[in-house]
């Protein structure tokens, strides 16, 4: 079905499907699609990890099958290159409605009529966003002008900066970035892990420390891992130095390093064993004369009246926000209490207050006093706690894109409920479990025009399914994207060079 063009010139024509059926054959009914994502899902696959490509057609764009390499890369291991698709999109001209390249239905009539003052022809377009597990589909509208040719980008800028001079915001968009119809092209790397056949472990690194960022590379190459991809999401919007704070939960070798986001989805790994599930973590605090209280959250910035852990994995010095810290031995003895904006030193572990917590500290952390920290890491969908246990890791997911080999995409838990997160295709990091236990990750280069689309995640959930996923997730994308193999990139970062990141998940021999 194409998209509405509600109002506009006939030298627009923008040809889309609604939300329902994105991308081409990937789009049937949902119904029909949903039957045969779970054909894909436990039809094909049933050894615990690929050593082909899916004899199936490529889930999204034009009918056909994709074209691929594989790589042995060690026992039990292989690595799959995968295209599929050509390139037919080209450029057209958005213009903003509050900063943002759609809005109401009143602000698209606004930014239309700016647009026609200009002198330019105009069309709004209505854009279906799909309906998710988690979250109902909803519409939302773009106003655009003119269509130019893949190597025709210099003509619409031009454009965008007639409009600049009328006073009017605008942005070159490439379509195939729009998450609507489109022929592609694909390209993506694919890591199968048959644990039956692989002698190693999984782990999740943050790299130096939990504040700073490093690239998945780096941090492959110090552990010494066969293969790594990036991990969960980070922190940008925090202090720069704090920048490579988890956004949710982070588990490295048995320790919780980030606290979750209570309901998001997570991977948890243990020796050659992976799962994906909800997780929800519960730390506190018992004082020496029986004041219990719960720490808010683990290596992180302390809002007001927050209590908050530093381990000695978080590399800075705690924010100076005029507090008041605990300082903890490995035992729980109360070293030394002081205002905010300390060292955390080797051995030892940070209770830090702010406003009524640092009153709290004052009073129940006396020096040479036992402070009990306890923590709880509970999987929601069993409902039993996760133990610790030096082998076990924990990254935290973006959205979950499959259970039980069905679609099912939680935008909404997982803080993603937006045109942008749901329907707009981005590069993309993706980590599956197949229904005998066998690992894929995915990551599929995107923002390239006429090289690689990327994906949306209803798209996302569709590929992971194709490679046999039982249970999936996203991961960090975008530039985050990247996968490691023996130490070299494989894949193609939107940034055009490897970006640092939070953490990452470490294939070790």
């Amino acid at each position: 079905m194409p998209r509405r063009l509600i109002a506009g010139v006939a030298a627009l024509s923008f040809l889309a499907v609604a939300a329902s059926a994105t991308t081409g054959t990937a789009g049937a009914a949902s119904a029909a699609g949903t039957a045969e994502s779970a054909a894909m899902a436990g039809g094909t696959t049933t050894a615990s990890a690929r050593s082909s490509l899916p004899s199936t057609k490529f889930p999204l764009g034009q009918p056909g099958k994709a074209t691929g390499k594989k790589k042995a890369i060690a026992k039990g291991i292989d690595l799959f290159t995968v295209r599929h698709g050509e390139s037919t999109d080209g450029y057209t001209v958005s213009a903003l409605m509050s900063g943002k390249d759609y809005g109401s239905a009143e602000q698209a009539e606004a930014a239309a009529e700016a647009v026609r003052a200009a002198g330019l022809p105009v069309g709004i377009q209505e854009v279906a966003r799909p309906g998710v597990a988690d979250y109902p589909a909803g519409v939302g509208y773009m106003v655009r002008t003119g269509v130019w040719k893949l190597d025709e980008r210099a003509e619409a800028e031009k454009v965008v900066k007639r409009l600049g001079k009328a006073g009017v915001k605008a942005k070159v968009d490439f379509l195939g970035d729009d998450g609507l119809q489109t022929t592609g092209p694909w390209d993506m790397r694919v890591l199968t892990v048959d644990p039956r056949a692989f002698g190693g472990s999984y782990h999740a690194g943050i790299g130096v420390s939990v504040a700073k960022r490093e690239t998945t590379s780096s941090m492959a190459k110090k552990a010494g891992a066969v293969a790594a991809v990036n991990g969960g999401f980070f922190n940008i919007h925090t202090d720069k130095k704090l920048r490579g704070e988890p956004v949710g939960v982070s588990v490295v070798n048995g320790r919780l390093l980030s606290e979750a986001v209570l309901g998001r989805s997570a991977l948890i790994l243990k020796g050659r064993g992976a799962r994906i599930t909800e997780v929800a973590t519960a730390v506190s605090a018992t004082s020496a004369d029986g004041e219990k209280v719960v720490i808010n959250g683990v290596n992180r910035v302390a809002a007001t009246d927050e209590l908050l852990l530093y381990t000695e994995e978080f590399g800075e010095k705690t924010p100076a926000d005029e507090g008041a810290e605990a300082v903890l031995d490995a035992k729980g003895q109360v070293l030394e209490v002081r205002p905010a904006g300390g060292k955390v030193a080797a051995g030892t572990r940070v209770l830090h207050g702010t406003g009524i917590m640092a009153d709290w500290i004052w009073s129940h952390a006396w020096e040479s006093w036992n402070l009990k920290i306890t923590t709880k890491v509970t999987d929601l969908r069993s409902g039993k706690t996760i133990p610790l246990t030096p082998e076990t890791s924990i990254i935290g997911g973006g959205v979950g894109l499959v259970r039980d080999g069905r679609e099912h995409v939680t935008a909404k838990a997982d803080g993603h409920a937006n045109i942008n997160m749901i329907l707009r295709r981005h590069p993309r990091t993706l980590a599956g479990v197949t229904k005998s236990g066998g690992l894929i990750l995915a990551v599929v280069d995107g923002r390239k025009p006429g090289v690689t689309v990327g994906a949306s995640m209803v798209e996302a959930a569709h590929l992971m399914l194709w490679l046999g996923a039982q249970q999936a997730i996203n991961l960090d994308g975008g530039g985050s994207s990247a996968m490691v193999v023996n130490g070299k990139v494989v894949n193609h970062p939107s940034d055009g060079t490897e970006r640092g990141v939070g953490d990452a998940l470490l294939i070790l021999p």
